[in-house]
């Protein structure tokens, strides 16, 4: 289990020219706008507010870096899919995002996270192959666990590996509130880390 000694962000970036240098590992974090994402990251550092948690979805809306023990780092996308944001936004939204994961030379792994109560859609099924694409290995996360009973999770957890054709335990289930599932992630973080990428 990973011991966090520090967490901190670094800066935010729309382009390349902003990125820090690519000298560390990366994880990024991508989801719909509202799905849990920052309170995610905020449980796996423990801290209550490393990635400001906003009420009003959609608000992240540039790339965030975060250094966390000085080893590796956390990459926080812009959550998508927002029907409030404006066109303007969700058009720039593809390509910085695509820019990032398409160049980015030191990015080992994608956390990728679903609402457990809702079926994914499209989005998030484009979003599987193009990663497959560009061969990023992915980490499927299913949150909001404590939302549903114990039999409802199962059943929508079935329900969710069998439409995006997954295995059933290559998605965790977890809940930032109750904690479930916050070493599974953990032990894939660090399995991305330290995996060598094709």
């Amino acid at each position: 289990m990973m011991i966090i000694k520090s967490a901190e962000f670094v800066k935010s970036a729309v382009n390349p020219s902003h990125y820090p240098p690519a000298i560390l590992p990366e994880i990024a974090f991508a989801g719909r706008s509202n799905v849990g994402k920052s309170s995610l990251i905020n449980t796996l550092v423990n801290r209550k507010r490393l990635v400001k948690t906003g009420s009003t979805p959609g608000r992240t809306q540039l790339i965030n870096f975060f250094l966390i023990n000085d080893e590796f780092s956390f990459v926080d996308l812009p959550g998508y899919g927002y029907a409030k944001v404006p066109v303007s936004v969700k058009k720039k939204w593809g390509p910085m995002v695509e820019t990032y994961l398409s160049t980015r030379i030191t990015l080992k792994g994608v956390v990728l996270i679903m609402d457990i109560r809702r079926t994914p859609g499209h989005e998030e099924l484009n979003f599987i192959d193009w990663l497959r694409h560009f061969s990023i290995p992915s980490i499927l996360i299913l949150t909001k666990a404590d939302k549903l009973s114990k039999t409802k999770q199962a059943k929508q957890h079935i329900s969710i590996s069998n439409y995006l054709s997954a295995d059933k335990d290559d998605l965790i289930l977890f809940s930032a509130k109750s904690r479930q599932g916050k070493d599974a992630v953990w032990n894939a973080v660090e399995e991305a880390i330290n995996a060598e990428r094709g």
